[in-house]
């Protein structure tokens, strides 16, 4: 059996205090990001399938959620293409919801890393080919099912700071109820 992959926290880089919108809004989703990822290194397929009852979240559920997450804001509607393998056979949404979530506990901890940074590498090539040829103002493919309308570069951006924020809260219970480590 492999070492579950490690993460540093120490090399998180905290966002600058006086930076442009763009610079601003990257570090702090790269801040994040790597926060997901010191909350679930170091351990096992065991423990990253580890539930806090009453709640049926894992460490391994959320990070396998935040790929999709990102793999469907910015491939699937902001530039309109298609999910990340495996969630690009996406039948399994209409059936089971929460397919990523309770799937999870049988990918291992390198298979789960793997496809976190798979996800945030596509998803920083959009950003970077987006603000390549335009602004955050720019326009989603895609429209939102509820509004009928597009969503602006930066409204996603924003959206998946506080999508991390929430699930890094909920990674914070998880990870202490497991080994005791706690931390920002």
């Amino acid at each position: 059996m492999s070492e579950p992959p490690a993460f540093d926290p120490d090399s998180r880089v905290d966002p600058p205090l006086h930076g442009d919108e763009v610079a601003t809004l990257r570090s702090f989703l790269t801040y994040h990001r790597d926060t997901m990822r010191w909350k679930c290194s170091g351990l096992t397929q065991a423990q990253l399938a580890t539930t806090l009852p009453p709640s049926d979240l894992t460490l391994g559920g959320i990070m396998k959620h935040i790929a999709l997450v990102e793999s469907y804001w910015f491939e699937v509607t902001y530039s309109g293409g298609v999910y990340l393998p495996p969630f690009d056979p996406v039948p399994w949404a209409d059936d089971d919801y929460d397919w990523e979530f309770r799937t999870a506990k049988d990918d291992t901890p390198q298979e789960l890393f793997d496809l976190f940074d798979e996800a945030v590498r596509r998803a920083d090539a959009v950003v970077d080919e987006a603000l390549t040829h335009g602004g955050l103002e720019q326009e989603s493919a895609r429209t939102g099912r509820r509004t009928g309308s597009t969503f602006t570069l930066r409204w996603i951006l924003v959206h998946m700071i506080e999508e991390y924020a929430r699930h890094n809260g909920h990674a914070d219970l998880l990870r202490q109820s497991i080994d005791g480590q706690t931390g920002e």
